[in-house]
C-alpha cells in the first residue's frame, strides 16, 4: 500500500522513521520529507547505516531503503505546473512532427517545387490505381478533376469544383497519401503530385513550376463558395428530471440505407455468416471484389503483392495448394516479400466473395482457378 501514492509514500517513510529508530529523531526524518525547511543533512559514509535501518531486520532493510529514496524523490523536486507525474514534454522534434498543417496563406509550406510534367509519372505510379489516370476515379474512390457545378442534388465534388485553397491539396497528400502508404512522399514529390491534380483541373499550365512561394497564390474556382458560420456554438442541456423515456425513443432513418457504408462487421458471426451466403456467386464477382478490394495492391505490386498477370509470381504461390492463397487471403498473412490483410481490410466481405477475387487472380495470372 505504501507505493501506490507519493503522499503514502511519504506518510510511510516517516511512520517507519519514527518506528526503526531507537533514538528521537524527527530531524533526519524531516531531512527526508521537507528538504527546503530543514538543515541539509551531512552526506554518508560507505559504512555509516542509514537512520531507517538501525535495529531493523535484514529482511526488511531493503525495503525500508526503498521508501526513503522514494520519499525523497517524491518531496524532492517540486513539480511543475500541469504535470501529473509521468509522461515527459514534448520535445521540439516531436512537435515539429505532428505541427505540420498548411495554412491557406501558404505558412508553413516547406522549401521544394515541381512541375505537372514531374509530377504525371508519380502520380500514376502512386495515384492512378484509386483516383484514375485522368483523376477520373476507379471504382468508388474518390474523383479529382472536373469543373461540373455544385448545384444538383448530390454534386460530384473534385479538387476542381470543391476545394477552396490550393495549400489544402498540398497538406491533404503530405499527410495521408498514398492511401496505402501515408508521409511516404518527399516534399519535392508532393508538390510534383500537387501540380499535376491541378493540371488535370485546368488551373496552372503542363510547365508551370509550383514552389513554396507561389503556391498559395493559386486561385481555386470555389474559393468563394465557402464562408464563416455566424451561428454560436449550442451545447445540449443536461436533462437531470423528467426527461425522455429512452424506451420512446427511436430511429426513423440512418444512411445505411443507401448501401454506401459496410455495416457486417457490426452483426454476429452467424448473421454475417447468412449475409455471405445470400451473395449470388457468378462469374462476374471475382472481378467485381478483385476491383473493389484487391487492385489497388496487386494492380501495381504494392507491399509485396504480386501483381495479377505475372504467372511466375502466382506460379510459385499456388505450388501451396489453391486452399492455402484463399485461406491467406480470408484471414490474413505476413509473408517474407509482405503482408496481406484479411480480406483486403474489406471486412464485410464474405469468405465466398474472397474466394471468387482469388479465383479471378489466378484466372488472369496462370489460366486457372
Amino acid at each position: 500500500m505504501c507505493r501506490l501514492t507519493d503522499s503514502l509514500i511519504v506518510l510511510c517513510a516517516i511512520f517507519v522513521v519514527a518506528g526503526c529508530t531507537p533514538e528521537p529523531s524527527a530531524p533526519l526524518a524531516l531531512r527526508a520529507v521537507s528538504p527546503a525547511v530543514a538543515d541539509p543533512a551531512p552526506a554518508k559514509s560507505a559504512a555509516a547505516p542509514s537512520p531507517t535501518r538501525i535495529g531493523s531486520s535484514a529482511k526488511h532493510i531493503g525495503v525500508l531503503d526503498d521508501i526513503e529514496e522514494l520519499s525523497i524523490a517524491a518531496v524532492g523536486e517540486p513539480r511543475k505546473p500541469g504535470y501529473y507525474g509521468y509522461g515527459e514534454p514534448a520535445s521540439p522534434e516531436q512537435i515539429a512532427g505532428w505541427d505540420i498543417d498548411i495554412r491557406p496563406d501558404g505558412l508553413g509550406l516547406p522549401p521544394g517545387s515541381g512541375t505537372p510534367e514531374q509530377g504525371e509519372p508519380l502520380y500514376e505510379e502512386k495515384c492512378a490505381t484509386c483516383h484514375g489516370v485522368f483523376g477520373e476515379g476507379e471504382g468508388r474512390w474518390p474523383k479529382l478533376a472536373g469543373d461540373e457545378p455544385l448545384t444538383g442534388a448530390r454534386p460530384e465534388k473534385t479538387v476542381g469544383n470543391y476545394w477552396p485553397y490550393a495549400s489544402t491539396l498540398w497538406d491533404y497528400v503530405h499527410r495521408a497519401m498514398p492511401f496505402y502508404e501515408p508521409q511516404s512522399l518527399t516534399d519535392d514529390e508532393v508538390y510534383k503530385i500537387v501540380a499535376y491534380v491541378l493540371y488535370l483541373n485546368d488551373l496552372i499550365e503542363y510547365d508551370f513550376e509550383l514552389n513554396q512561394q507561389n503556391l498559395a497564390t493559386v486561385e481555386m474556382p470555389n474559393r468563394d463558395g465557402f464562408f464563416v458560420d455566424p451561428r454560436p456554438d449550442v451545447e445540449n442541456a443536461l436533462c437531470m428530471e423528467a426527461c425522455k423515456d429512452p424506451a420512446d425513443i427511436r430511429i426513423t432513418w440512418d444512411s445505411t440505407e443507401l448501401g454506401v457504408t459496410p455495416v457486417d462487421h457490426f452483426k454476429d458471426e452467424s448473421s454475417r455468416q447468412e449475409t455471405a451466403g445470400a451473395v449470388t456467386i457468378d462469374a462476374a464477382t471475382g472481378q467485381r471484389i478483385y476491383q473493389q478490394a484487391c487492385q489497388t495492391c496487386h494492380g501495381p505490386g504494392l507491399a509485396g503483392a504480386p501483381v495479377v498477370g505475372d504467372g511466375a509470381a502466382w506460379a510459385s504461390r499456388l505450388e501451396q495448394g489453391r486452399d492455402v492463397l484463399v485461406k491467406h487471403a480470408v484471414e490474413g498473412y505476413q509473408g517474407e516479400a509482405g503482408y496481406m490483410p484479411a480480406k483486403g481490410g474489406q471486412v464485410q466481405l464474405g469468405d465466398d466473395e474472397v474466394e471468387a477475387a482469388v479465383s479471378y487472380m489466378l484466372e488472369q495470372s496462370v489460366g486457372t482457378e
